[in-house]
């Protein structure tokens, strides 16, 4: 990457409340220099009090970086730390960090940092938007998946027994703090699973970034991208992010479109008991189900779909269920999905790569008749 900050502005318009406003800012060996970030932004001027929430893995990797930044520039910080995994996400774990709040003190004015993957994120900023009714939130993602998706927009909660995301909030962070050197430490795994979400980027707003990913020749280590790759993968995708975001905050219309693959893919999550599937691996299937409903009702090319799934390939990401998987348990946790309007699925289809329309239309027979042709093994 290169050595400059890439900063990019999220901009609402108007600004509904103080402070919505914010930046990503990326730059390789950033992390150190997070507490005067936050210093400058003002956030320990009223309460220098923070509480970092983490997993222990990634705490025990860049933790006492993160720590000893923070208290250089004056704050006083603690840390708390979740369970690695998709499982812990749930209001149990949500009253554990509410209780490290109020065991550190936290005031109006403290700050949540949230020091981790997409699941960390959720969880911290969830816990940040409704401890004292709203206190400051800094994203600090520390895998692919959450720097190109999860840690931009303001998207935050835990997950109910019946569905994926069906507890949360729409709350901003202050601060988004990306440094690329800590991908170093990702697993190869996780790192193929945001993939998935880089290449929905491609097909529903960036077809620049979709050709680019095609002339990639490996997309599935993070050893085999090299820095002019992830710098464009991370900017262009991040950028997309905000565009979106910025134009439709809280999913009124546009912003659906970031649930490409989800759709199917939060279902097909919910009914392995989020065990099987990692969620970027999930959005993959969901991915290729999706662009078999448009094809299917004539509204992208065979061709677009082909080209699709030879990115998916080309990351080593699942392409088919697990033999025998119950479709009919996938198409009842469908209406349980939290984009269900007036009973209505909907669903986001491609229309050409860089484009996508929002149908209502597609029916259970239909899903069913997808997965069976495009799922199963």
């Amino acid at each position: 990457m290169s050595s400059q900050p890439a900063i990019i502005n999220v901009e609402f318009e108007p600004a509904a409340t103080k402070n919505k406003n914010y930046q990503i800012t990326i730059a390789p060996g950033i992390l150190a220099d997070l507490g005067s970030q936050m210093a400058q932004l003002q956030l320990g001027q009223k309460s220098n009090k923070v509480l970092v929430v983490s997993n222990p893995k990634i705490l025990d990797y860049y933790g006492d970086r993160v720590l000893s930044s923070l208290a250089q520039a004056g704050f006083a910080a603690n840390h708390f730390v979740i369970p690695a995994g998709e499982r812990y996400k749930t209001t149990k774990w949500l009253y554990k960090i509410h209780d490290a709040a109020y065991a550190n003190h936290l005031e109006r004015n403290s700050t949540i940092v949230a020091l981790g993957g997409g699941v960390i994120g959720d969880m911290a900023g969830f816990a940040a938007a409704t401890w004292l009714r709203g206190i400051n939130f800094v994203q600090v993602p520390t895998s692919l998946l959450a720097m190109v998706d999860a840690a931009i927009g303001g998207k935050t909660g835990v997950n109910h027994p019946q569905g994926k995301n069906l507890i949360g909030a729409f709350y901003q962070p202050r601060l988004v703090w990306i440094d690329p050197q800590v991908l170093s430490t990702l697993p190869s795994r996780e790192f193929r699973a945001a993939i998935a979400e880089v290449i929905k980027y491609g097909v529903i707003w960036d077809a620049e970034l979709f050709e680019i990913l095609s002339q990639a020749k490996r997309l599935d280590q993070f050893r085999y991208v090299d820095a002019n790759l992830l710098d464009t993968i991370l900017y262009r995708c991040a950028k997309a992010k905000a565009e979106v975001v910025a134009k439709d905050e809280k999913e009124g219309g546009l912003r659906a479109i970031l649930n490409y693959g989800h759709t199917v893919g939060h279902a097909i999550e919910m009914v392995t008991n989020y065990r099987l599937f990692n969620h970027g691996e999930a959005v993959a299937l969901g991915m290729i189900a999706a662009g078999a409903i448009a094809v299917a009702m004539g509204l992208w090319d065979q061709e677009s779909q082909d080209r699709q799934l030879e990115l998916i390939t080309k990351a080593k990401l699942p392409h088919k269920l697990p033999p025998n998987t119950d479709l009919n348990q996938i198409v009842t946790a469908l209406s349980h999905d939290k984009k269900v309007e007036h009973g209505k699925v909907r669903f986001i289809l491609p229309t050409a790569i860089g484009h996508t329309q929002i149908s209502d239309r597609v029916s259970a027979e239909l899903v069913i008749k997808v997965l069976q042709q495009s799922l199963t093994p």
